[in-house]
């Protein structure tokens, strides 16, 4: 049986310089627990899988806001599997995350992997909608097949508007039903797990990094708007992370050294 299951996440400014979490509601498989966060102005929440999910046929949405002024951070306990279904025939499964960010705000959106088994279908969509100096940290990674395996059918499409304007569109697809190539030496050349990192803020306004290779395998690329781009590829998730985090310091580094710190 399929399952279809929302989740809801709002954060709000307390009033004492920390964010208060006025909406957390878990539903089916998404379960959200607020967990301990190192900055004491952000609040964190964990989503914790209650159950095997996403399987075919399954629809799941997180749906998170940050209001203006919050400070949200979001991860995950475990990589999500994206597994097949018990019968053929209930159809490819959805795994929807609709993001907000209000002015003033920041989102951190970092979960684990997203691991595509063998003979699953999933697609994949992240939506986000920021505000004229809302700030965001976005990291996916996708990991195609376990250990030993081929990968699912998957496909994921990233789309960004920040003031009502469009800032990112990117839309893959990977292993069965793809369109022929996905795998060959000009895009995945054999990879397993590819990952993006994108980066939103306003300080970005007066200077932009320069496009640059962080390595053999990966990118960064500045965006026609206050943000940085991150695109990578290794041989497994632990590379890949490994690569992306490492931007990912020295992306904020260089922030906070422009803003004189």
């Amino acid at each position: 049986m399929s399952v279809e299951a929302t989740a809801r996440i709002t954060a709000a400014p307390d009033g004492r310089g920390s964010t208060a979490l006025p909406v957390l509601e878990s539903d089916g498989p998404l379960a959200l627990r607020r967990t301990r966060s190192p900055e004491p102005s952000y609040a964190r929440v964990t989503v914790v899988g209650a159950m095997s999910a996403p399987l075919g046929g399954d629809r799941l949405t997180i749906e998170a806001r940050a209001e203006d002024g919050a400070r949200l951070a979001v991860d995950s306990a475990a990589a999500t599997v994206a597994l097949p279904g018990a019968r053929a025939d209930t159809g490819r499964a959805s795994y929807a995350m609709r993001l907000s960010v209000g002015e003033g705000a920041e989102l951190r959106w970092l979960p684990e992997q997203l691991i595509s088994a063998y003979g699953s279908e999933l697609d994949q969509s992240t939506r986000v909608e920021l505000a004229a100096t809302a700030r965001l940290v976005l990291r996916e990674e996708q990991v195609l097949g376990r250990h030993g395996e081929g990968p699912g059918s998957l496909s994921t499409r990233l789309t960004v508007r920040r003031a009502g304007r469009p800032l990112l569109d990117q839309q893959l697809a990977y292993g069965p039903g793809a369109h022929g190539g996905w795998d060959g030496a000009a895009v995945l050349g054999g990879h397993r797990a590819v990952g993006q990192l994108l980066l939103v803020d306003p300080a970005f306004e007066g200077a932009l990094p320069v496009p640059q290779l962080l390595g053999p395998t990966a990118a960064l690329t500045p965006l026609a708007g206050p943000a940085v781009l991150v695109t990578a590829l290794a041989a497994d998730a632990r590379l890949l992370r490994g690569v992306l985090d490492e931007a990912l310091a020295g992306l904020l580094h260089g922030l906070k050294a422009g803003h004189g710190a």
